[in-house]
């Protein structure tokens, strides 16, 4: 059976998942089909969403499953952290290329080959200002990963996300915080690290008004600090990385 036909038939079970038995059920399939021993999906929703703590649905060791979860160890897995730094699915072993690594990054992926996860291969997905998530399919320790079938792990992990997220995303979406073009404009050489006073000089407003744009600017995003409104801003789309790395290029 050729790749693409594999890829349009396991794809094609995502389809009839309603809930997250179904799709793990699907994802147990789609895996053991392309060689790999395991697969953990997720979706993280935001908060401010009123979304709840999103969904998390795999077939890992238990032993490993605690450990993650013993020592909370998802705020610094590097594999969830090389997820914002790529657009399309790596293999671990290019998470060096995409993140920094430290020593607790490597000791971790040595905890988890003791556990019974060897190599994976993990897809990313990002819908600003909503949800992120991400899709592995690994193997054990020893195995090597099935080189040949990345290309269908990668739309087979798309589409179980675009289904995570169809099953148990948000039902209400409320409507992201609305700033003015004034605002925005303050807010962008805010984070380009310009001064009330710079700002002002810039825009050719008070430095006064600058700071009550920013203020109004932190209200409506509800936050207490500068780096909160800018982080908020960017994960909305408001303002964009490149706004910002442009400028930094300039200097």
């Amino acid at each position: 059976m050729g790749f693409t036909r594999l890829a349009e038939e396991l794809s094609s079970q995502f389809h009839d998942a309603r809930d997250e038995a179904a799709l793990g059920a699907s994802l147990a399939h789609a895996s053991r089909r392309m060689g790999f021993d395991h697969y953990a999906l997720s979706c993280d929703y935001r908060p401010r969403r009123g979304s709840g703590n999103g969904l998390l649905v795999h077939d890992y060791p238990e032993e490993w499953a605690k450990v993650y979860v013993a020592f909370d160890l998802a705020g610094t897995d590097p594999v969830r952290r090389a997820c914002e730094r790529a657009v399309t699915g790596f293999t671990w072993g290019r998470i060096g290329q995409l993140i920094p690594m430290t020593h607790s990054d490597r000791q971790m992926l040595f905890v988890g080959r003791e556990c019974g996860i060897g190599d994976g291969y993990t897809v990313p997905r990002h819908l600003p200002g909503e949800a992120s998530g991400s899709c592995t399919f690994a193997v054990r320790p020893g195995s090597a990963l099935p080189e040949t079938m990345l290309f269908v792990a990668e739309i087979v992990g798309a589409l179980a996300l675009a289904n995570a997220l169809r099953i148990s995303g948000p039902a209400r979406r409320p409507g992201k915080p609305v700033l003015s073009d004034r605002q925005r404009e303050c807010l962008l050489w805010s984070a380009r690290g310009k001064t009330a006073g710079e700002i002002a000089t810039i825009l050719g407003i008070s430095a006064e008004t600058v700071i009550q744009h920013l203020k109004v600017a932190r209200e409506r995003y509800g936050v207490h600090c500068r780096q909160s409104l800018i982080l908020c801003a960017l994960f909305d789309g408001l303002i964009g990385f490149g706004d910002i790395f442009r400028t930094w290029d300039l200097q």
